[in-house]
């Protein structure tokens, strides 16, 4: 399979540690992001990921360059932000042949077993997204799904939540997601897709390890609270 790890952002809620670096490339406890889920999607069988920049681009580029772990990595850097949408909408040819593909946002953290999300995917829906439970529902994408799994209501950053099931900026696409891709500026997957899909979205609840690191607070709260991951990266646990 492959992936789209989308890492373009300035990261600018988690300055000052993005000033100079990457919020894919901040480490965990030693270990950076982006090599994390490099590592989870070798475990998951991923063959391919891309990568796209745009914030200190350089910095990925090397990375990237000198990564010798099994998956095949490609970098795209996007000249302006494209939005996590627009960025599949520009290198769709990339997949349009895949039956599914993977889209991960760079800086959530997880430890989540990929094969147990892909195994809920419900035939004939144009998605799935990992979900997980918040206690903050106001700032996040929200989601309804009914006893089916399916996502009958999807609101970014509502007033008023229905519930406290977030999206995750974990998605298991088809093709059919790639052809409802707006041809919009900064298109955003939250706020101008995911709602176009209800009715024809999975809803996948993540019962392990989930952690957005996009505020100094939480990024804070990563280097002790995660649990790591069971698999080794160049030869090193991942933690």
């Amino acid at each position: 399979m492959k992936a789209f790890l989308l890492a373009a952002g300035h990261g600018t809620r988690l300055r000052p540690y993005t000033d100079a670096t990457p919020k894919c490339l901040l480490p965990i406890r030693g270990t950076p992001m982006l090599e994390i889920w490099l590592a989870l999607c070798r475990r998951y069988g991923i063959s391919d990921v891309l990568v796209n920049t745009h914030a200190h681009a350089p910095a990925v580029v090397d990375f990237v360059r000198r990564w010798r772990d099994g998956v095949r990595v490609s970098v795209v850097e996007e000249p302006e932000l494209y939005g996590s949408a627009g960025t599949l909408r520009a290198n769709r040819k990339w997949v349009e042949q895949e039956e599914r593909f993977w889209v991960f946002y760079a800086d959530v953290l997880t430890n989540m077993d990929l094969n147990a999300m892909r195994s809920s995917h419900h035939a004939g829906v144009a998605a799935t997204i990992g979900l997980y439970l918040v206690p903050d529902p106001q700032r996040c994408g929200i989601a309804t799904v009914n006893t089916a799994g399916i996502v009958t209501d999807f609101i970014e950053k509502p007033a008023v939540p229905k519930s406290n099931l977030a999206f995750s900026g974990i998605l298991l696409g088809t093709p059919e997601l790639l052809d409802i891709l707006p041809d919009k500026a900064g298109c955003d997957m939250a706020f101008d897709v995911l709602p176009r899909l209800t009715g024809r979205l999975g809803g996948y609840q993540i019962p392990e390890f989930v952690l957005d690191i996009g505020t100094p607070e939480n990024y804070e709260l990563a280097q002790h609270a995660w649990p790591g991951i069971e698999i080794t990266c160049n030869g090193e646990h991942a933690s």
